[in-house]
C-alpha cells in the first residue's frame, strides 16, 4: 500500500504539496502582487500625480502621460473596433488557461512567468471593466520616436512572455 501511495504522490505533486505546489504558490503570489502594483500605480498616477490628462517629463526619454488604450497590448486593435467586454472575456479565458498550466508548472521560472502574465492580464481586465479601456501612463521615447504608452500590467506581461520563451528553450531532464 505504501508503494502505491508513493507512486500517486510522485504522479501528482501539486495535490500533495510537492515542488509543483511551490511553483503554483509563487505564480499566484506574483499574479496578486502584479495586480495590486498595477492598480495602485494607476490610481497614484491618475489621481495623485497627473490629476487631469496631461504629460509630465520625468527624463529626456521618459514621460508620464494619460492615455486610454481601447485595444490590446500597445494599442493593437484599438479605436473601439472591439468591445471591451469581448477583450475582457478573452483575457479572462486566457488567464484561466494559464492558471491551469500554472498548476502543472515544473520549474520556478515557469511559475514566475505564468504569474507575471496572469497578474498583468487581470490588471488590465480590471481597467476595462471599470473604465471601458486600459489606463496607460508610461511613455518611453528617443529621437522623436515614441514607444506606445504602457503600464505596470503591460510590463509584467512582456517580462512574463520573455521568461516563457526562455523556459521553452531550456533543456528538460530526461524522464
Amino acid at each position: 500500500m505504501t508503494a502505491r501511495l508513493d507512486r500517486i504522490k510522485r504522479a501528482a505533486p501539486v495535490a500533495f504539496g510537492g515542488a509543483g505546489a511551490r511553483h503554483r504558490r509563487l505564480g499566484l503570489g506574483l499574479a496578486a502582487l502584479v495586480l495590486v502594483a498595477d492598480q495602485v500605480s494607476k490610481w497614484l498616477i491618475m489621481d495623485a500625480v497627473l490629476g487631469t490628462p496631461r504629460a509630465i517629463e520625468i527624463a529626456p526619454f521618459l514621460n508620464l502621460v494619460w492615455v486610454w488604450n481601447q485595444g490590446v497590448s500597445f494599442g493593437m486593435l484599438g479605436g473601439g473596433a472591439v468591445s471591451p467586454w469581448l477583450l475582457s472575456g478573452l483575457a479572462l479565458a486566457v488567464s484561466v488557461a494559464l492558471a491551469i498550466w500554472l498548476g502543472q508548472a515544473e520549474t520556478r521560472l515557469l511559475g514566475t512567468a505564468l504569474g507575471l502574465v496572469i497578474g498583468g492580464a487581470v490588471g488590465n481586465v480590471v481597467d476595462r471593466v471599470r473604465f471601458g479601456a486600459v489606463f496607460d501612463f508610461i511613455d518611453v521615447h528617443a529621437a522623436g520616436y515614441h514607444w506606445p504608452a504602457f503600464n505596470v500590467a503591460d510590463s509584467a506581461i512582456t517580462v512574463g512572455v520573455a521568461l516563457l520563451l526562455v523556459d521553452s528553450l531550456r533543456p528538460r531532464p530526461a524522464q
